[in-house]
């Protein structure tokens, strides 16, 4: 195990070099009184872990820490602080513990106890190990984590920023994102040191809590950027789009796992957090399952299966309760039923509709079709 001290002040770096000597199960490879030093000899060395000071001069703890991430997201980072307060915003940045200044050597051992156990679990990690399935985090009305294909408890929060990075970072899955574009998307008005703060910290705490679900997933950071990754976190809008963006029609192959993506549609995306930045694809999803419901009640009255088409229909009229082409399928399902009261007191209702909220009346193909099923009714 390889190491190297960063720290400002000589006789703090003095006495944590002799701390690690006397320990002995770490290899001092370096001692520097400069993060800009430390970070030259990261570039040219394999380095394991990095015992750093927070509050130095030119380029502090934190900062330096993200730089260390960019050239190596494997090292671990011991903290030395004199400010107990820093603890929680350093463990966002591949902390592995952090030691109070004057550093107790019988801390001190415990964080050596730590790296040891730490860097022994890594190297016996198999890469071959077959990845398990990993829960679903549904958004569609609400984020939510899930498992298997049911709805379960609400993802717990420390706070609604917190809440509001994570679900920023699931809407652009697999994209790095600047740190200057997620706080002033998140954190606008703020001052940006504190910005920055609460950024991290809501990192700290996304990740925190992928770790405690069991999520397969992680936050990265490189370039000044931030980037949700990880196949075990994966979306019900992630699968709702998979399935029913370019789909080119419904059989009897298909038909179950469309009625699937429909049923995922559990609402409008993010609905309850109302997200500004999420508006414009709430309203695409919304559009991509109207025209999938369609396309969806269109093969069950092919096939028969009116009924079905009905209920499917009438779920969706309740987004859309202006929609032509919903209306044309919901009279043409009465009239396949033979239900033609139903029929009639819906068309009555949705010219109701239109003419107390829009000011119109229904448009001449819904009209005519109306009229069609209702002689078709009254014929001999």
């Amino acid at each position: 195990m390889r190491a190297i001290l960063i720290d400002d002040e000589r006789p703090a770096l003095i006495q944590l070099e002799r701390l690690i000597r006397s320990d002995g199960r770490v290899e001092m490879t370096g001692a520097y009184l400069t993060a800009q030093a430390g970070l030259e000899h990261i570039g040219r060395e394999k380095v394991d872990i990095v015992f750093l000071d927070i509050g130095m001069p030119e380029m502090n703890g934190l900062d330096a820490a993200e730089r260390i991430q960019e050239l190596d997201r494997s090292i671990r980072i011991i903290y030395v602080t004199a400010y107990a307060d820093y603890a929680l915003e350093a463990f966002d940045l591949n902390a592995l513990d952090y030691l109070l200044k004057p550093i107790d050597p019988s801390r001190f051992s415990k964080t050596m106890d730590r790296i040891c156990a730490y860097l022994s679990g890594r190297e016996s990690h198999q890469e071959d190990k077959p990845a398990m399935e990993g829960p679903t985090v549904l958004c569609f009305k609400r984020l939510e984590l899930s498992k298997g294909r049911q709805a379960g408890d609400r993802l717990k929060f420390r706070t609604l920023k917190s809440q509001e990075l994570l679900a920023y970072l699931l809407h652009r899955k697999g994209e790095w994102i600047p740190k200057q574009q997620l706080t002033e998307t998140l954190w606008a008005g703020y001052e940006q040191d504190k910005a920055v703060t609460h950024l991290h910290t809501s990192i700290y705490r996304i990740r925190k809590l992928l770790k405690e679900q069991g999520i397969q997933a992680s936050v990265e950071f490189a370039l000044e950027s931030y980037a949700l990754f990880g196949e075990g976190i994966i979306t019900d809008v992630e699968q709702f789009e998979s399935i029913l963006d370019g789909q080119t029609g419904i059989d009897r192959q298909n038909q179950t796992q469309f009625d699937y993506a429909l049923k995922l549609y559990r609402g409008e995306y993010l609905e309850e957090h109302d997200y500004e930045w999420a508006k414009t694809r709430s309203s695409w999803l919304q559009i991509l399952f109207i025209q999938g419901t369609l396309d969806m009640a269109r093969y069950e009255l092919s096939t028969g299966q009116a009924l079905q088409a009905l209920h499917r229909l009438q779920e969706a009229k309740e987004r859309e309760p202006y929609d032509r082409e919903l209306c044309l399928l919901i009279l043409k399902a009465y009239s396949q039923l033979k239900d033609y009261r139903e029929m009639r007191d819906y068309y009555e209702s949705y010219r109701q509709l239109l003419r107390l909220d829009l000011g119109i009346e229904p448009d001449q193909q819904v009209t005519e079709q109306y009229q069609q099923l209702q002689v078709v009714h009254h014929s001999p």
